[in-house]
C-alpha cells in the first residue's frame, strides 16, 4: 500500500493552452484529478507554445492516478492525430 509521501506529480500531458485544457477536462470525466501548469504562459504567449517543448502548457496528475490517465490521454492523442 502507498504512503500519502509516495505520491508525486506526474506530467501527462504536454501542449498548447487549448489541447491541455482539454486534456484536463477528459481526466476529470474518467474521475481522474489534475492540474495544469504554464497555463497563463501559454495562454498570454499562444506563438510561443509549442507542443512538448518550450512555454508548453503540462498537465499533472497523481502518480496513484498515473496508469488510467496514460490510457485517457494516449486515446486522445490517437484520436487527433492527421
Amino acid at each position: 500500500m502507498r504512503k500519502d509521501k509516495d505520491i508525486t506529480p506526474v506530467e501527462v500531458f504536454a501542449g498548447t493552452a487549448v489541447q491541455a485544457t482539454l486534456v484536463k477536462s477528459l481526466l476529470e470525466n474518467a474521475e481522474i484529478d489534475g492540474y495544469l501548469k504554464d497555463e497563463f504562459t501559454g495562454t498570454l504567449y499562444p506563438w510561443h507554445t509549442t507542443p512538448g517543448g518550450v512555454g508548453a502548457v503540462k498537465v499533472f496528475v497523481s502518480s496513484s492516478d498515473h496508469e488510467k490517465a496514460r490510457i485517457v490521454v494516449d486515446e486522445y492523442e490517437s484520436n487527433t492525430l492527421p
